[in-house]
């Protein structure tokens, strides 16, 4: 169904549209109104209803007017008079308006003209205090470039903040102020450029005066360690404490002396302040601190030459070079104090060493060349000069020298020690002691804490010593066992001995000096070796010797193998044999060690039994009767008493063979000898080879020896002395 129409509008309604105080209130009315009747074509009921509303108004205001139209006449009519009046008044009005319009466009145009003076002097003002602000600020940029060429930098730099911070917001409006601000950058850069080239100009004079302020320096520093020194010697106290240490300084405060600030010299850093102060101002401090170690840096590489060389004899190219590198820190450690952040301790003291090294380390080999060549000449004459005897020792004070140089152990108390006595060794040992000790100490003396290769000296002072001691020493002392004299070559073997024992010693002592330095490793020395083996050497040759002179005696033997009477006393050679050994056991080997002793007798017993041995199986020697077979019995007897007369058991095993030989010669029945059972009990030293044959020589018949016999006796002696 289609919907209901809204009824029309009250009569309310439509006065309140009518009565609205306003056009818009009306409107907001009757627009609602009027959309609510289109909607459905009842336009024509709204238009019927607002007649109607309209009629019935005009009724009503009619009986109004007609109610009250006396009063409505008289209104007009007063109305009209005011008008009258109006309109007169209304042209007075216009006459005086014309009056006035005339006179206020008088004076508006006096007051446009005092306007436009008084806009003209404002700008005239305004113009007048630009120029003198202007003025201002070109007044302070000169005075920025003036105060720059007067080198009053740090005043140029506070000007120019002024200028940039207070002046120029002033007129940042003109040009001036903008083209001055742009040049702000480029004055603080000349300002920082001024300042470091005042500077460099300082490092330069600096580096002029390094060497003199270096020389100073050392020249204080050698009388500090004299006035060191003396108190020392009055105070033996005072040599535990160092240069520099606690005791020295206190000691030595009444001597202090300014190097940087004296009546010599005088060493400003205002240069240096006043540039780190100006960069840091700047904001530019690290920039400053990385230029400043740069140009540092540089000279310092500059101080230090690529190579040292000692062309100079007198040493000033290097005298000079220590002068200058001390000048130089001297003056670092300074500016450390002065200033302790501007550079790092590292970088101060970071000196390319290994010039330094190397110079140190050649100046070493030249000093360990020198030395070596010192103490090789001291060997060798000390060495060809001895006497090659047992050292006496007249005073325990002389007795207390040679212990304190040698390493020689008499183990015997002191106390006990008689007077005079005989030292083992002959002086060349105590000699040689003395001169390996200042070999030592001399070495390290170059080597104390400053030097910074303490492997390379252990080594280069162990090879030296080992050279002096397997070339000056041992090779000499070997030499020298091509003597025949045996009291020599025996004295050479104690020397041997005791030097092996001063090897042995000293590789403990450079171990110890070793361990402070480096690593403490062990310590060998090969001429510790050497001696030891030219002891075997020695022992050799004492062998030999003995054994030649063994030799030389027993061909003095003249055996009469057919001879027609027994013998009644030992051959004269015997005796002479055992006189021989008696005197170098109580003698000549005295000093040597018991074992080497034992070994030496016990070496020339045998050699002397072989060769006695060798006498009856000489070839010449065709028969041998009873007579010569006792006397050979004989001879062999006496030295067996005479060895065991030494109380060495072991020194009568060399006579074994030789009187088991001799019992098989005088044996009543010799055919035991083929008899393995027997031949090992009776006859068991005896060679199976040489039996048999002294065997086929033996004659139980005693003959008088013809002229031939006696010519071939002699002819084998005369040839026995030829050979």
């Amino acid at each position: 169904m289609p919907s209901m129409p809204p009824p029309l509008p009250e009569p309310h309604v439509l006065n309140q549209i009518i009565i609205s105080p306003s056009d818009t209130d009306y409107l907001d009315q009757l627009i609602p109104s009027i959309r609510e009747y289109s909607v459905g074509n009842r336009t024509p009921q709204l238009l019927q209803s607002l007649s109607r509303f309209a009629s019935d108004k005009e009724a009503e205001i009619e009986g109004i007017c007609n109610t009250n139209h006396q009063e409505f006449v008289s209104s007009v009519n007063s109305l009209l008079r005011i008008r009258e009046g109006t309109v007169s008044l209304t042209a007075e009005i216009l006459d005086l308006n014309q009056s006035i319009q005339t006179s206020t466009e008088r004076l508006a145009e006096q007051k446009k003209a005092l306007v436009e003076s008084r806009g003209h002097r404002q700008n005239i003002d305004e113009t007048s205090r630009a120029i003198q602000d202007c003025l201002e600020v070109l007044r302070l940029a000169n005075q920025v470039h003036d105060l720059l060429a007067k080198k009053n930098h740090y005043a140029a730099l506070r000007a120019l903040e002024e200028l940039q911070n207070v002046h120029l917001k002033g007129v940042t409006q003109y040009k001036i102020a903008v083209m001055i601000q742009r040049s702000v950058p480029a004055t603080q850069r000349a300002i920082a450029e001024a300042v470091m080239s005042d500077l460099n100009t300082w490092l330069y004079r600096i580096r002029e005066m390094s060497q003199y302020l270096g020389e100073i320096a050392l020249f204080h520093t050698d009388q500090r360690k004299s006035r060191l020194k003396e108190r020392a010697e009055k105070i033996p106290y005072l040599e535990h404490f160092n240069l520099n240490s606690a005791i020295e300084l206190v000691a030595d405060e009444d001597e202090e002396y300014d190097l940087l600030e004296n009546e010599d010299l005088q060493v400003e850093f205002t240069p240096l302040f006043e540039c780190l102060h100006i960069h840091q101002s700047l904001g530019q401090i690290e920039k400053f601190r990385i230029e400043y170690a740069n140009t540092r840096r540089r000279q310092k590489d500059l101080l230090t030459p690529p190579s040292i060389t000692l062309i100079d004899e007198d040493g000033a190219s290097l005298h000079n070079l220590l002068e200058e590198m001390a000048g130089f820190a001297i003056v670092e450690r300074a500016t450390m104090k002065r200033v302790p952040d501007l550079r790092s301790s590292v970088d101060t003291w970071n000196f390319p060493v290994r010039v330094f090294d190397d110079f140190l380390l050649k100046l070493f080999e030249k000093y360990s060349e020198l030395l070596k060549r010192r103490f090789s000449d001291d060997f060798q004459e000390i060495v060809s000069t001895d006497d090659y005897m047992p050292m006496p020792i007249q005073t325990l004070e002389e007795y207390d020298k040679v212990l304190n140089v040698s390493w020689y152990n008499s183990g015997k108390p002191h106390e006990e020690q008689i007077f005079p006595c005989i030292l083992p060794f002959s002086r060349m040992y105590p000699l040689c002691c003395i001169d390996i000790r200042n070999f030592l100490n001399q070495f390290y003396f170059f080597a104390n804490d400053d030097f910074s290769h303490p492997d390379v000296i252990d080594e280069t002072l162990k090879d030296a010593l080992d050279d002096l001691l397997s070339r000056k020493v041992c090779d000499t002392l070997v030499e020298r066992l091509s003597s025949q004299y045996l009291g020599q070559i025996v004295q050479i073997l104690i020397n041997l001995e005791h030097f092996e024992a001063a090897c042995r010693e000293l590789e403990m002592l450079l171990a110890a000096a070793r361990t402070q330095n480096s690593t403490g490793t062990s310590i060998t020395l090969r001429a510790t070796e050497k001696f030891r083996s030219n002891k075997k050497s020695a022992e050799k040759r004492i062998f030999e010797v003995v054994n030649s002179k063994i030799d030389d005696l027993i061909e003095t033997a003249e055996y009469e193998w057919m001879s027609t009477k027994p013998p009644t006393e030992p051959s004269n050679y015997m005796q002479t044999l055992t006189r021989f050994l008696s005197n170098i056991m109580n003698s000549t080997l005295l000093g040597l060690p018991t074992e080497i002793k034992e070994l030496i007798y016990f070496d020339a017993l045998s050699h002397a039994a072989n060769m006695i041995l060798a006498q009856p199986l000489a070839p010449e020697v065709r028969t041998i009767n009873p007579n010569g077979v006792a006397a050979l019995a004989k001879d062999v007897e006496y030295l067996a008493q005479f060895v065991d007369s030494l109380n060495v058991p072991i020194l009568r095993e060399n006579l074994d063979e030789l009187q088991q030989t001799v019992q098989l010669m005088q044996a009543d029945n010799a055919d035991e000898f083929y008899d393995i059972s027997t031949r090992n009990k009776k006859y068991g030293r005896v060679d199976a080879m040489q039996g048999p044959i002294l065997l086929e020589k033996l004659t139980r018949t005693v003959q008088v020896p013809s002229k031939v016999d006696k010519f071939t006796t002699l002819s084998s002696r005369f040839k026995k002395t030829q050979l």
